[in-house]
């Protein structure tokens, strides 16, 4: 077969279970329509309401996922189909449940020689003055396995920190306190291994937060982002670094800030990134000539089965 009868029955996984099913309802929505208007025979299947059993019951061939967070991006999905033989979009088992720990990916990068800020890890015995003697103030502080910047507070005071880590804590058992990189934001869209155009991103907001990401108008992205041709090169070869460390594949997004000196740091990578309005990987898809069409259609097309 050819034309979009090649990828059979389609399901589209959204929604879920994890504190991100909002944004995976509108990514997975518009990754349906997309499809469907391409000729695909796609299909909405949200795991927050069904068993994923049903994917064989319904004789699916084929499946992209458009879950974010936990039970979506960390490798439990990616697992269960790999046991259910089904192909699947994006990374596998272990890139997935490497990226969504921010803690544990920030290790492998620190051993690969990957820049990433300096980090402590956080619990209720904390020293706080100790954590800040040795970050520095601002710090970052967030959940490790928490994506869409939920559960993170940008902290300027020590009075601030316990109660920070008690928010992240409602998120995850694994709470890290980041060194605050004082400069630009970037974000590289990684497509099969090539790196696309960076964006530049600038918000009148404390930090990049979940507002702005997903409500805000007054968010601003900047593609081309302003950089040189050399250091823009620079930056996505480190993007792609970062990307294949952890083992991702196919397509994704890694986070970087650039401090007032220059130097560039990664800050996590995204194996399910959204895809809504306001999303990026099709932003950056858009400048490098690729129409959000083409980007699922592409994405899909990688799927495949593994183990």
């Amino acid at each position: 077969m050819s034309g979009p009868q090649r990828f059979g029955k389609v399901a589209v996984l959204l929604g879920g279970r994890s504190a991100e099913r909002e944004v995976s309802l509108r990514s997975g929505a518009m990754i349906l329509r997309a499809l469907t208007e391409s000729g695909v025979d796609a299909h909405a299947f949200d795991t927050g309401e069904r068993a994923l059993t049903d994917l064989v019951a319904e004789r699916f061939d084929r499946v992209f996922i458009a879950l974010h967070g936990r039970f979506g991006e960390d490798g439990t999905v990616q697992g269960a189909l790999e046991l259910l033989g089904l192909p699947y979009t994006g990374s596998g088992v272990l890139a997935s449940a490497l990226a969504m720990d921010k803690w544990r990916t920030k290790l492998v990068w620190e051993a690969l020689g990957v820049a990433t800020p300096a980090h402590v890890l956080l619990d209720a015995r904390t020293d706080w003055a100790g954590t800040v003697a040795e970050l520095g103030l601002p710090i970052m502080v967030k959940p490790a396995c928490e994506g869409s910047s939920i559960g993170i507070s940008k902290v300027t005071s020590i009075e601030q920190l316990q109660p920070a880590y008690e928010l992240a804590a409602r998120h995850d058992s694994i709470v890290i306190a980041e060194q605050f990189i004082d400069g630009e934001e970037y974000t590289a869209a990684i497509l099969d291994d090539e790196a696309l155009p960076l964006i530049k991103l600038e918000t009148p907001r404390v930090f990049y937060d979940y507002q702005a990401k997903y409500h805000a108008d007054d968010t601003r992205y900047l593609v081309p982002c302003g950089l040189s041709e050399a250091r823009e090169t620079e930056l996505k070869m480190l993007a792609l670094s970062a990307f294949k460390a952890v083992g991702a594949e196919g397509w994704g997004r890694v986070d970087l800030m650039m401090d007032n000196s220059g130097r560039a740091y990664c800050l996590e990578v995204n194996t399910v990134p959204g895809m809504t309005d306001h999303s990026l990987v099709p932003m950056a898809a858009r400048a490098r000539g690729i129409d959000f069409k083409q980007l699922v259609l592409h994405i899909l097309e990688a799927a495949r089965v593994r183990g």
